[in-house]
């Protein structure tokens, strides 16, 4: 009986669902995390009788046929392009991207990676990183000397020395822009790299070219809805149940044809 792989693929389904969901739910508090959202496509139909087919010597054509779904299937995870509310923090290497845009860094092996998390840190050399320790692209380090910091909206970096009323342009934060940017692959402590799908990166000064700007002081909150998620979780909790419950109508629907005489 076909309803049970059938109702086992939607108890998969919503599983998926609800694994989704709950990661959402604990990244609530992650600094530039994007909700996800699972999606999911019909699977192949059994083609009983054709839409158009002829049934009767005079011609007689079927208008829409007779088609069996056989499932479902996931299609995607995708990720909810949506900004987070931005918090003040008031550190000196605390960025906010306000609108598109991805920070750049280099990974240990010398790859790129793109993250939104712009918690940024002084390494023991002063190179502006990460919090992982991964620099942050253009490669820009801090005068031992300096006494602060200051970032401007278009990621011109300046340091302010004791004695000197004039601040020193240190360097220069870049962002990176894609085509999509759904098609990039997470790769967990928030960053991204780049694929086929997402496109080449695109690096430009903050507020160039459809990008961002920086807000220095203010971290990106996490774009997770908690009311939407727990009404997803909610429903996804019913869908399970309900595919819980075909299977056993079919399985009590097969108990009675073996007991028939």
């Amino acid at each position: 009986m076909r309803a049970l792989q059938i109702a086992a693929s939607g108890m998969s389904a919503q599983q998926m669902r609800v694994e989704v969901v709950s990661n959402n739910l604990a990244n609530m508090s992650t600094t530039g995390y994007n909700a996800r959202r699972a999606e999911f496509a019909d699977l192949d139909y059994q083609d009983v009788a054709l839409p158009g087919t002829v049934t009767a010597a005079n011609g007689t054509v079927l208008p829409t046929g007779v088609q069996l779904g056989l499932g479902v299937r996931p299609s995607s995870v995708a990720v909810t392009l949506s900004q987070g509310s931005l918090s003040q923090t008031g550190g000196d290497l605390d960025l906010a991207i306000d609108g598109r845009g991805y920070l750049e860094v280099t990974l240990p092996d010398g790859t790129s990676a793109y993250t939104r998390d712009g918690g940024l840190k002084r390494s023991p050399t002063g190179e502006i990183v990460t919090a992982d320790g991964n620099t942050v692209v253009p490669g820009i380090t801090i005068p031992a000397t300096a006494t602060s910091l200051s970032i401007n909206g278009s990621g011109e970096v300046y340091a302010y020395f004791a004695g000197q009323v004039q601040p020193q342009q240190i360097g220069q934060i870049t962002l990176a822009g894609f085509t999509n940017e759904e098609g990039l692959q997470a790769t967990g402590s928030n960053l991204f790299i780049e694929t086929p799908a997402s496109g080449p990166a695109q690096v430009g000064a903050p507020g160039e070219t459809g990008l961002g700007t920086l807000r220095q002081g203010y971290l990106e909150d996490s774009s997770v809805d908690s009311v939407r998620e727990v009404t997803e979780l909610i429903t996804a909790q019913r869908g399970y149940e309900m595919n819980a419950k075909v299977i056993t109508a079919a399985d009590q629907m097969l108990q009675a044809t073996t007991q028939v005489r």
